[in-house]
C-alpha cells in the first residue's frame, strides 16, 4: 500500500510541480510589463516637460522679437526726427547767411548743439534730463570766464522738451556772441527760471547786460524765427524777444505739462 499510495500521488506532484512551473512565466511578464510602463512614465514625463520647456522658450523668442521690432520702430521715428531737424537748420542757415561761409558755419554751430542735447540724452537713456543740465550743456561751447549767471529750479525736463530749449538757448548764445553782451569783453547773461504750480506755467528769461547797444534789427533772422515760432511751438509756449538798447531780452512762457516728464500712472487702484 504504501507503494502504491507513492506511485498514485507521485503523478499528482509531477503535475503540482508542472503547474507550478507554468505559472513562473506569467510572473515575469508581469514585472515586465510594470518595466515597460515606468520607462513609458518616464519618457512621457521627460517628453511634457520638453514641450511646456520649448513652449516657455517660445514665449521668450517671442517677446524678444516685439520689444526688438518696438525699439526699431522707436528708433526709426527718432532717425526721422533729427534728419528733418537737420534739413530745416541747413536750409533755413543757407537762406539767411551772407554768404556760404557763413551757412556753412552756422550749420556747423547748430548741428554741434543739436550733438550735445543727443549727448545728455543718451547719459539719461532719453527718460529726462535736468533744468541745470539742459542749460550748461547749450552755454559751455561759449561760457568764457564765467559770462553766466544762472539761477534755475531744480526740475527734470521730458525727452520732447530737452531739444527745444537747449536750442532755443544755442540761438541766444549764438546771436549773443556775434551781435550782443558776449560779443566784448564786459558783456554778461542772467539765465533764471520759474514754476508757477498754482497756474501751472513754467517762465524762464534770458537778459543781456554790459554789451555794445542794441538795435532793432531790420529783418527777422532764422534763429529769431527758430525761438518764436519753431521750438516754442514745439512746447506749445509763447516766446517774447525784445531788442532793449542794454541787451537782448527773451522771456518764454511753457505749459508746465509740455516740460516735465509724465507721472507714472498707479496700476494698483
Amino acid at each position: 500500500m504504501y507503494g502504491f499510495d507513492t506511485m498514485i500521488r507521485s503523478p499528482n506532484r509531477r503535475a503540482d510541480r508542472g503547474r507550478a512551473d507554468c505559472s513562473r512565466p506569467h510572473g515575469s511578464v508581469a514585472k515586465l510589463g510594470s518595466a515597460k510602463e515606468l520607462r513609458l512614465d518616464v519618457e512621457n514625463a521627460n517628453l511634457r516637460q520638453l514641450l511646456a520647456q520649448a513652449g516657455i522658450d517660445a514665449a521668450e523668442q517671442k517677446v524678444m522679437e516685439g520689444l526688438q521690432r518696438l525699439l526699431l520702430e522707436e528708433l526709426h521715428h527718432r532717425i526721422k526726427n533729427v534728419l528733418a531737424t537737420v534739413m530745416v537748420i541747413a536750409s533755413q542757415s543757407l537762406r539767411n547767411a551772407d554768404s556760404v561761409e557763413h551757412g556753412r558755419k552756422a550749420i556747423e554751430h547748430r548741428l554741434l548743439a543739436l550733438g550735445r542735447v543727443h549727448d545728455l540724452l543718451l547719459k539719461t537713456n532719453w527718460t529726462s534730463a535736468k533744468l541745470s543740465s539742459i542749460v550748461q550743456i547749450a552755454i559751455e561751447p561759449f561760457d568764457r570766464g564765467a559770462r553766466f549767471l544762472v539761477k534755475v529750479p531744480d526740475i527734470d525736463v521730458s525727452p520732447a522738451a530737452v531739444l527745444p530749449l537747449a536750442m532755443i538757448l544755442n540761438e541766444l548764445c549764438t546771436n549773443a556772441v556775434k551781435y550782443g553782451a558776449l560779443s566784448n569783453a564786459n558783456g554778461c547773461v542772467a539765465i533764471s527760471a520759474a514754476v508757477d504750480p498754482s497756474k501751472e506755467r513754467f517762465g524762464f528769461t534770458w537778459i543781456e547786460r554790459g554789451g555794445p547797444t542794441v538795435r532793432t534789427p531790420t529783418r527777422q533772422s532764422f534763429g529769431t524765427r527758430l525761438i518764436e515760432h519753431g521750438f516754442v511751438g514745439e512746447l506749445r509756449g509763447e516766446a517774447h524777444l525784445s531788442f532793449e538798447p542794454s541787451g537782448v531780452v527773451c522771456k518764454l512762457d511753457i505749459p508746465l505739462a509740455s516740460l516735465v516728464p509724465e507721472k507714472p500712472t498707479d496700476k494698483s487702484a
